[in-house]
């Protein structure tokens, strides 16, 4: 049960990356009508006001719901979220205004070294040898693709506001998983519109307006896909891998911005490129390849979320007969077993 349930993480995560790898390369074509901290705005707004919909349509229907709501406990984390969602696609979307959308893209694999260090070093989330691997690979992937210039060493300032969002979302990925066992639906729209709000209010400030209707309503459905049900699948994926690991099965994104941005804009193929493409293949397989199992100590516990009783470590009781997933608040007792596992939200033990 456990084994299908990190299967289907593992798909859900490389959905998500799926529906994120095609931002960039269609973003960097809508940026020639829509200013770049409107861009960020309306993605967002598109993500919020889409899932805020589809779960009007899910209570309509009389859904009992199984999910736990944020509670007061996590708005530090929703907050931190929220401020650094709004900046991680302003610096995305002014990266992309003076970088090809390949090299953009490909730079997006940045944010797995971003969260995992976040992970390792903030949330003491464990990282293996394999996993350390990718990380290398990555980060000098990311250099080649960062100089501009080797004979004078000058760094492309697209670049480094591409690496500056995947810093953002690194430390974004991390508060998201601290909040991965509540509603999904519920994170992404307090995520999409408190972000796409924010950022709609600079983009007010800074005097960027769009008067093109048409594309503003497709950079929000953009925003939908690209964003919305990307992030959904996301945090539903980070209950099972943490977020080193979910941030690593996401590494599949970039190289869909790649091939679109490649069709889309008929870019320049580079000896740099080629060389960082083949680094960031290597760092994406040993990210994905890394196994944990060794034997460790679950400390008692009381919280809420979506659960069922068919795993090693929800075997409380119930006065009535309960059947499937629900959702109570409800104690772990203190229990010490060996098997595999990720940093998910019941494996945040130290090593």
């Amino acid at each position: 049960m456990i084994k299908s349930k990190q299967h289907l993480a593992v798909f859900q995560a490389i959905l998500a990356a799926a529906l994120f790898g095609i931002s960039s390369p269609v973003s960097k074509l809508l940026l020639e009508k829509i200013p770049p901290m409107l861009m960020a705005s309306l993605l967002y707004l598109g993500a919020g006001i889409g899932m805020l919909f589809l779960g009007l349509i899910k209570k309509s229907k009389n859904t009992e719901t199984k999910e736990a709501k944020i509670s007061r406990a996590e708005l530090p984390f929703a907050i931190g979220m929220i401020v650094l969602d709004i900046a991680a696609p302003i610096f995305l979307m002014l990266g992309l205004t003076m970088t090809t959308a390949s090299n953009a893209s490909l730079l997006n694999n940045f944010e797995i070294v971003a969260t995992a260090l976040v992970a390792l070093f903030i949330f003491k989330e464990s990282i293996g040898k394999r996993l350390w691997i990718a990380i290398s690979f990555i980060t000098v992937s990311s250099i080649i693709l960062s100089i501009s210039d080797f004979s004078s060493f000058s760094f492309s300032v697209g670049s480094i506001f591409v690496l500056l969002a995947c810093i953002c979302w690194g430390f974004e990925n991390n508060c998201t998983r601290m909040m991965s066992l509540k509603d999904p639906m519920q994170i992404v729209v307090v995520k999409g519109l408190g972000s796409g709000a924010g950022s709609l209010i600079i983009a007010f400030l800074t005097k960027e307006y769009a008067s093109d209707i048409r594309y503003i309503v497709i950079a929000m459905i953009l925003g939908f896909f690209a964003y919305g049900l990307s992030i959904f699948f996301y945090v539903t994926a980070q209950r099972q891998l943490g977020a080193a690991r979910t941030s690593a099965y996401y590494a599949v994104a970039p190289f869909i911005g790649v091939g679109l941005s490649l069709v889309l804009y008929n870019e320049a193929i580079t000896a740099n490129f080629i060389i960082a493409v083949i680094l960031m293949l290597f760092g994406a397989y040993y990210a994905a390849v890394e196994k944990h199992n060794h034997k460790h100590i679950h400390e008692a516990l009381e919280h809420e979320h979506r659960h069922n009783h068919n795993d090693f470590h929800h075997n409380h009781s119930h006065e009535n007969l309960v059947k499937g997933e629900h959702n109570h608040a409800h104690i772990h007792e203190s229990i010490e077993h060996a098997h595999n596992h990720t940093p998910d939200m019941h494996h945040d033990h130290s090593h």
